[in-house]
């Protein structure tokens, strides 16, 4: 309430009080405001009712405004504040550990934030000529990704999966396992019960000492959804201007563009693809765009996204804006989560384009066999299992059968299982020989292994 009150304070003289007209949905109107879009503004209500809104629109004297909380208990006629243009967030050390919501508030029943800095939630893109290249990896503790998706500092990937195929396990596993100095957790429109699960026991105690969790839930409003999202792009920023590696994982970009999707059509937007209407595709540029690397002498945020693919429909719209942006994707595949193969990463479907700058040749080369080997085997598995191939009739699928034991044991990690970058390299060059793959010497292959 303090921090209302410290806002209402700040206010220009220009800006005046107006009164709320109508409610249709979460679709607030307002008159006599002095308001732009995206200005906050807090609704008085009777008795000590107060709500908090922001502008999303406007037309003629008409703002339109949509609440950040509930906002059951208003009526025509209530008292419309403008607040300051943008909030504070408190920034520092101490935000580890905690779990916030999207206004930057605690969830978890602990004091709140007690920092010495604060910064305004919208800041200026960094011009795209200042970032650094991405030029080293970023260990992630999961095996497949480390030797086989190698992901750069900076790089921002697509996490595609269905419902229950188990990406909040691997997210979870990144971030008790990365190397990077800090992790902000995003679980934007995900429902409440998967919020305290995902904390206590996907994240546990040890991963989250040094994470950040800023949760949404789904019964949130679409504007705190959003924010939460800004919120958690915002602090990472600021944690990488410090010169810190950042782990950025976001859950879901697809509720975020969900919900941008209920303001635009509240407020008359026409839908085109799927129901979603243009905002959502410029929407979801801008912010992936805020991840990355920074200038030089700063730190980095590495981001990984999940996409949620409706019914395994991997040309969903949002999918598609999604991998477009990205710098990769990883495919999660209800087939093999069936099967219990965890986790269930699609290894043939998912690359990361960043993988030529931030390995050596032969590196990528060990990654070229696996993948071949490996494709080779699932195109015959139907007739291997049925017993129609023989034995001998190919020698390169006959070398694929013997090794999909070891291929497959090389996907698959357990959940509290942390295989660093190192040791992901060596196994997956311990598959093969040396001269199976490319000539090098002992030496390249130790080069190989510490790089």
């Amino acid at each position: 309430m303090s921090s209302l009150l410290d806002a209402i304070r700040r206010l220009p003289a220009a800006h005046t009080h107006g009164r709320l007209k109508r409610m249709s949905g979460l679709l607030l109107e307002a008159t006599g405001c002095y308001l732009a879009t995206g200005d906050r503004c807090l609704i008085q209500g009777s008795g000590e009712q107060q709500v908090e809104a922001e502008v999303i629109g406007f037309s003629g004297e008409r703002h339109f405004l949509m609440p950040l909380t509930n906002p059951t208990g208003l009526r025509p006629g209530d008292r419309v504040k403008p607040l300051s243009d943008d909030c504070d967030i408190p920034v520092g050390e101490a935000l580890l550990g905690r779990v916030l919501d999207g206004l930057g508030q605690p969830l978890d029943g602990k004091p709140p934030i007690a920092t010495k800095e604060n910064i305004r939630l919208h800041a200026e893109p960094i011009n795209p000529l200042s970032r650094k290249p991405i030029s080293a990896p970023l260990d992630v503790g999961v095996r497949a990704i480390n030797g086989l998706l190698t992901v750069g500092k900076g790089q921002r990937m697509g996490l595609f999966a269905g419902s229950g195929v188990g990406k909040s396990v691997l997210l979870g596993m990144m971030t008790r396992n990365t190397a990077a100095d800090i992790t902000i957790v995003g679980m934007i429109g995900e429902r409440g019960r998967e919020v305290k699960e995902f904390i206590e026991q996907t994240l546990g105690h040890n991963g989250l000492k040094r994470s950040l969790v800023i949760a949404a839930p789904a019964d949130s409003s679409p504007v705190m959804r959003l924010r939460a999202a800004q919120l958690c792009h915002r602090i990472a920023e600021y944690f990488r201007d410090q010169g810190k590696d950042v782990l950025l994982l976001m859950d879901s970009l697809t509720r975020y563009a969900q919900a941008q999707r209920e303001i635009a059509l509240s407020v008359g937007e026409p839908p085109t693809s799927k129901g979603y209407p243009p905002s959502v595709f410029a929407l979801i540029p801008k912010l992936v765009e805020r991840a990355g690397n920074g200038s030089v002498g700063s730190g980095s945020i590495t981001a990984f996204y999940t996409v949620l693919a409706e019914g395994d429909d991997q040309q969903d719209p949002v999918a598609d804006a999604a991998r477009s942006v990205l710098d990769g994707h990883i495919v999660l595949s209800r087939e093999l989560a069936d099967s219990g193969h965890y986790p269930a990463i699609d290894i043939g479907a998912s690359i990361s384009r960043s993988v030529p700058a931030i390995t050596s040749e032969q590196h990528q080369q060990y990654m070229q066999t696996f993948r071949h080997t490996y494709s080779r085997y699932l195109q015959l598995q139907d007739l291997i299992a049925i017993g129609a191939y023989q034995k001998g009739s190919d020698q390169e699928l006959d070398r694929a059968m013997e090794l999909h034991p070891l291929l497959q044991g090389y996907l698959r990690q357990g959940m509290f299982e942390q295989i660093d970058r190192e040791n992901s390299i060596s196994q997956l060059l311990s598959i093969w020989p040396v001269e199976q793959v490319a000539p090098a010497s002992a030496s390249t292959t130790d080069a190989l292994v510490k790089q």
